[in-house]
């Protein structure tokens, strides 16, 4: 008998094996690193943020069409999810209210990675760490996968679980990507997601640790994209959920090489519509006094000195012209970032294998029956709380099932 070869010990590498193991399956998991699950390890700042408490199918990036997102979210249901960590992994979750993220009760990664690890050798799977894989070929009715320095491993199946080439820290090298380009798939053009972007000068370095929650706009064509959330100032530029949202956006646009996609920031939560009648009373309270009871002082100082208006002008003196330059520096700020932090800093890879060529039950290829893929090596992610580790579980999950499945 010749086993089921799963490629990758990251989340949806894990779950594939947990779901591919079983009795009378053969199931061996390959992993470059020493111990795998490393973005797992990393995630949430080490408390590992499981999955987000809604999921909304619209939220997700793709080429592929948006109906195809919804059918490959639909295998697994979030509550589905929720129960099989809390009842399967025994790993309770709470869900953080301000933030609409569920994190493991113990708030530590590691039991996490841990304990899919553990579960992944309970079902049966055989686990290789420090294995690094080279490439997959055909051999015969199966496939040969080849590894480094090795003997190469004859494969009745196989599933891609790789990811993609985010955190290269972590072991990620874009080896799915070259595997299903070499097998003939169509691989949509690939772009750090979800990354920091920055600024040349950086003109706010300043200002670095300092948090808010704002909203950012951007338009794109005729649709206008927005994201809420933590802001924060770095050494280098702008980090924080609401950046790293929409930092796809930006990515592609500097890429692409025409003009910069526009991230226009409301610092606060009021809109032009209330900064404009505040800011023309006629009161001998100064423009920073009133900013800053709305925007931390060091941010208002930094834009009132942007937008040339004396911080101790008095609003009655504040002129016509002024005062429309601080609404806009206040509601529709424009972010002058200049590049990103690429892949290094990306939490996860834009662009990836068509889904239009995966099936959407048993995400085996639909040009070489016998391969799987499933997680971040696809076309589609989400935005930060949670929504790409539950693409990896539910997707892993159904690659790992559908190894078993009868021929469709």
């Amino acid at each position: 008998m010749l086993p089921v070869a799963v490629i990758g010990a990251g989340a949806a590498g894990l779950m594939a094996a947990i779901h591919a193991a079983g009795p009378g399956r053969w199931v061996v998991l390959l992993e470059r690193t020493r111990d795998g699950g490393r973005k797992i390890l990393i995630s949430g700042g080490g408390r590992c943020n499981i999955l987000p408490s809604v999921l909304d199918p619209a939220r997700f990036v793709s080429e592929s069409p948006p109906h195809l997102v919804r059918r490959l979210l639909a295998v697994w249901s979030l509550e589905r999810q929720r129960a099989f960590f809390e009842d399967r992994l025994g790993l309770p979750l709470v869900l953080e209210a301000e933030s609409g993220k569920l994190f493991p009760v113990s708030n530590r990664a590691r039991d996490v990675r841990d304990r899919l690890v553990t579960a992944a050798r309970e079902a049966g799977a055989e686990l290789r760490f420090a294995t690094a894989v080279t490439g997959v070929e055909r051999s015969g009715t199966g496939w040969r996968v080849v590894l480094q320095d090795q003997a190469p491993l004859e494969a009745s199946a196989v599933i891609v679980a790789t990811g993609g080439l985010s955190v290269p820290a972590t072991g990620s090298d874009g080896l799915g990507l070259t595997i299903a380009r070499r097998l003939g798939h169509t691989v949509r053009e690939t772009y750090p997601a979800l990354t920091p972007l920055v600024a040349e000068p950086p003109v706010h370095a300043h200002l670095s640790g300092l948090s808010l929650d704002v909203r950012i706009e951007a338009r794109l064509g005729s649709r206008r994209l927005r994201s809420e959330g933590g802001f924060l100032f770095t050494h280098r530029g702008y980090s924080g959920p609401s950046v790293l949202d929409l930092s796809h956006l930006a990515v592609r646009s500097r890429l692409a090489g025409g003009e910069r996609q526009a991230l226009r920031v409301a610092w606060s939560q009021e809109g032009a519509e209330v900064w404009a009648p505040r800011l023309q009373q006629r009161s001998p309270r100064t423009v920073l006094s009133i900013v800053r009871e709305a925007i931390p002082a060091r941010l208002a100082e930094q834009l009132l000195a942007e937008g040339q208006v004396g911080a101790g002008c008095q609003l009655a003196q504040l002129s016509r012209d002024d005062r429309h330059k601080v609404v806009e520096l206040l509601s529709a700020y424009s972010l002058p970032w200049t590049g990103d932090e690429g892949y290094r800093k990306a939490e996860v890879t834009g662009g990836g294998v068509a889904l239009e060529e995966i099936d959407p039950v048993t995400f085996q290829s639909r040009l070489c029956p016998g391969i799987h893929f499933c997680g971040e090596v696809l076309d589609a992610f989400g935005p930060i709380g949670g929504y790409n580790f539950a693409w990896a579980w539910a997707t892993g999950r159904a690659a790992g099932l559908g190894v078993s499945a009868p021929a469709r």
